[in-house]
């Protein structure tokens, strides 16, 4: 189909921007950083950056190093979530995890490094006008929610109430901070560098926040599964099926999918691919 196929060139696209950033130097180092990159994931969140700014008419060429810089921060997310101290998972996209790979040491660094490359090349990204002008506020977008108020806070939520119960708003506060906030940094930053309205750009958020909440639905129905963890098990974290059980955490994953979809219903954002893009959360598990 063509949407699909569309999607596919993108990713493409994407995979080979990736590997030309992280193949500039052969070190330890850049070797832990491919691990933890280019090692497989589906890219959903550079495909919805560039989905969001294709609608708006922006080309892909502006588009790329902001998709690449922002799944570099994603895959240093996963690098520290992965670690002892967090999540302490031995596998991620069927390998061994990048601290099991190179030792919990390089793995942290490899995080760091990651963190710090992309900002380098939103930064220095080669940009015609009007593109030029509007970088800065893409990159304060994309900072503002992986930091401190946005994944990583979400990330402390989830790391202070693990073994705690919490309640339906605090539990959707963690979400929309842990797995939205790159994900609602994904369709505003597309949006901002095509110029998008007020009116666009809250659209895109509300759809990025109930695709985030359908995101992490998913995840957790299938870490309900034992078979569907490689780590062994559960995660012991805060979790929608251990706050409304699985059935009503299946309800509420297609609620959010029909709620993300129904926000684009402001023009020009009802593109094929996004909604393709909030669909498959109905499927397989998107990293």
């Amino acid at each position: 189909m063509r949407v699909d196929d569309e999607l596919r060139e993108r990713k493409r696209a994407v995979e080979d921007e990736l590997g030309r950033l992280l193949g500039r130097r052969d070190s330890p180092l850049y070797r832990a950083m491919r691990h933890a990159t280019l090692g497989g994931g589906k890219r959903f969140r550079p495909l919805l950056l560039i989905s969001a700014g294709t609608a708006l008419g922006a080309g892909l060429p502006p588009l790329l190093p902001f998709a690449a810089g922002l799944e570099l921060i994603h895959c240093y997310s996963l690098v520290h979530d992965d670690l002892p101290a967090m999540d302490d998972d031995d596998f991620r996209r069927g390998r061994p995890s990048c601290h099991k790979a190179y030792g919990e040491g390089l793995a942290i660094l490899a995080g760091d490094a990651l963190l710090t490359l992309a900002f380098e090349i939103m930064a220095a990204a080669p940009l015609d006008s009007p593109y030029s002008e509007r970088r800065a506020s893409v990159i304060e977008e994309i900072g503002r929610r992986a930091g401190g108020e946005g994944m990583i806070d979400g990330q402390a939520l989830d790391i202070l109430h693990t073994g705690q119960g919490m309640d339906e708003a605090e539990l959707l506060d963690l979400v929309d901070k842990k797995t939205g906030g790159l994900i609602i940094a994904a369709v505003r930053a597309g949006a901002l560098l095509a110029g998008a309205s007020e009116a666009q750009l809250a659209a895109l958020e509300e759809y990025g926040r109930n695709v985030g909440a359908a995101f992490q639905l998913r995840d957790d129905l299938q870490d309900a599964v034992p078979a569907g963890r490689q780590g062994g098990g559960p995660s012991p974290g805060p979790s929608f099926v251990f706050l409304f059980g699985e059935a009503e955490s299946r309800i509420r994953l297609g609620q959010h999918v029909e709620r993300a979809v129904a926000a684009l219903d402001v023009p020009p954002l009802r593109s094929e691919s996004l909604v393709r893009l909030a669909e498959r959360l109905l499927g397989p598990t998107e990293e």
